[in-house]
């Protein structure tokens, strides 16, 4: 018996920037948008086109350079928010506008301050005008998982007729159980006279940690879209991870009615890009994608893997792309094998210029480190900055001292407005010391909210990656650095952050509204 397609709805760019300190530029956001497109994911929802000039541009970035997935922008039912995302999506092959509405009471009456049947006339009103500009319109029930069945049931009867086909009942909250979630699911196609006509979706946030297995519940139920990011990334504990659901489907097909079209092959390199580009890390034990996914120490465990490989593995890691990233690239390698090389990872450079600076910063790296991983690239490309991002701040050079007995102490030369300028400080340790000799110059007045570092390869001459999380003023940015000299990284990053709250709004967080 033929199964159903299951619909891999991805909004790592829109909900998935919504974490503090995860947004994007226009240009990572295509990187990412173009993995999204080689893995196959069928919609990827580009942003919220009205929350900001930058949103909008990267809407239309992004729907401007894929071809073979529907590129989708969220907006909220006033006429203004859907006509520019309608704007933003002109350019695309396949356009979706995803219009939504709170429907719970407690969000009906203590956030939008309206009678339900106002509500419904708004959604009603919102995708009929959304379906006059573009043939694709999807429809959500904001906080479904706590509104009530008869009145979702009118308000989905009704903007089924108005034109959506599709309907969203996200767990906006992270509220509902997988058996009571899934049920809903069911009841709710079982109860709407005009269900056959829309495809039901599901957005699950993570903050009781059951977003997969409400999504995968719904599935069950007859849901056949699941709306999911990379990583998990997301609001508040995330959203669902569509590496898990992927791979659940995929390995338990014996229970699953559904198939998908994703290339599973893609799913880790795809990982490594988002945690490199938002500078939020994988943790070791993440299911899928995480460093210890397929690691084996017990010796029991190592024992079964070596006589046959099922007693302890369920699925192949290089079946969720592993073993992709393989050695490419050396201190020999030639221009056009690090340019193809790129585009094998999704990124591609405008002009001559860019990819001189790339290629350069790539000969920098291989004389500092023999072996050069596809992380490696992704690293350097992050730390390689677009030529309408004018940098206020420069990294030149560090000597850091660090002695038992003695104040850590760091001096570092920096350029600031194209002027060189040197600071030296003490500190608690050699980061803490070059930190505050870099605020003796620039002095900010930012709070320092995170410092994460992570090794992103192996072995000890693997190039330290490091995240650092600012705020100011209420914007809050991620700045990442990476480099063999792990307090240059840190330099590297704390610069980075630096520079994007300069630029204002290239790199704000969204506080925008979410489903």
């Amino acid at each position: 018996m033929a199964k159903d397609r299951l619909i891999i709805f991805d909004t790592t760019l829109r909900d998935g920037e919504q974490s503090p300190g995860a947004s994007m530029t226009r240009d990572e956001k295509v990187r990412i948008a173009k993995m999204l497109e080689k893995m196959g994911v069928d919609v990827i929802e580009a942003g919220f086109a009205i929350a900001s000039v930058g949103d909008f541009e990267s809407v239309r970035a992004v729907a401007e350079t894929v071809q073979n997935s529907i590129v989708c922008s969220l907006a909220r039912t006033g006429a203004e928010d859907i006509d520019r995302a309608a704007e933003a999506l002109k350019p695309a092959a396949a356009g979706r506008i995803h219009t939504f509405i709170a429907t719970s009471p407690i969000h009906m009456e203590y956030k939008l301050r309206m009678a339900p049947d106002n509500v419904l006339e708004r959604a009603v009103a919102a995708v009929k005008h959304a379906r006059n500009l573009v043939g694709d319109v999807e429809f959500s029930c904001e906080d479904a998982s706590r509104s009530e069945y008869d009145f979702m049931c009118r308000i989905i009867e009704q903007v089924i007729n108005a034109g959506a086909r599709t309907i969203n009942l996200p767990d906006t909250v992270g509220y509902g159980e997988p058996g009571e979630y899934g049920a809903m699911v069911a009841r709710i196609m079982n109860g709407v006279p005009n269900a056959d006509k829309a495809i039901f979706s599901v957005h699950c946030h993570n903050d009781l940690g059951l977003a997969v297995a409400n999504s995968l519940s719904a599935v069950m139920h007859g849901a056949r879209q699941v709306e999911c990011t990379i990583n998990g990334l997301g609001e508040r504990a995330g959203n669902a991870s569509l590496e898990e659901l992927v791979m659940a489907i995929r390995t338990r097909g014996d229970i699953f009615p559904v198939e998908v079209s994703v290339d599973a092959t893609q799913i880790v390199p795809t990982s490594r890009l988002v945690s490199s580009i938002t500078g939020f890390p994988v943790q070791p034990n993440k299911a899928i994608v995480g460093a210890n996914a397929f690691a084996h120490e017990s010796g029991i465990h190592q024992d079964g893997v070596l006589k046959y490989r099922e007693t302890y593995e369920i699925m192949r890691a290089e079946d969720v792309g592993w073993n992709a990233n393989k050695l490419v690239l050396g201190k020999h390698s030639g221009r056009a094998a690090f340019k193809a090389r790129l585009a094998d990872l999704g990124i591609s450079l405008d002009n001559q210029a860019a990819l001189n600076l790339a290629f350069t910063r790539f000969k920098e790296l291989a004389d500092k480190k023999h072996e050069i991983f596809d992380e490696d690239l992704q690293a350097l490309m992050s730390d390689v900055q677009p030529d309408d991002l004018k940098l206020r701040y420069s990294y030149v050079a560090l000597e850091a001292v660090s002695r038992s007995g003695f104040k850590p102490r760091a001096d570092i030369q920096l350029l600031i407005d194209g002027e060189a300028q040197q600071a030296a400080a003490e500190g608690d340790g050699p980061v803490d010391a070059a930190f505050k000799a870099v605020e003796q110059l620039v002095n900010s007045g930012a709070n320092l909210q995170l410092y994460s570092v992570n090794a992103i390869t192996k072995g000890t001459d693997s190039q330290g990656e490091v995240q650092v999380r600012l705020e100011k003023d209420g914007t809050i940015v991620n700045g990442n650095g990476a480099d063999t000299d792990i307090i240059v990284a840190s330099v590297k990053a704390y610069l980075d952050a630096l520079n994007l709250l300069d630029a204002g709004v290239l790199k704000a967080h969204p506080q925008h509204e979410g489903i």
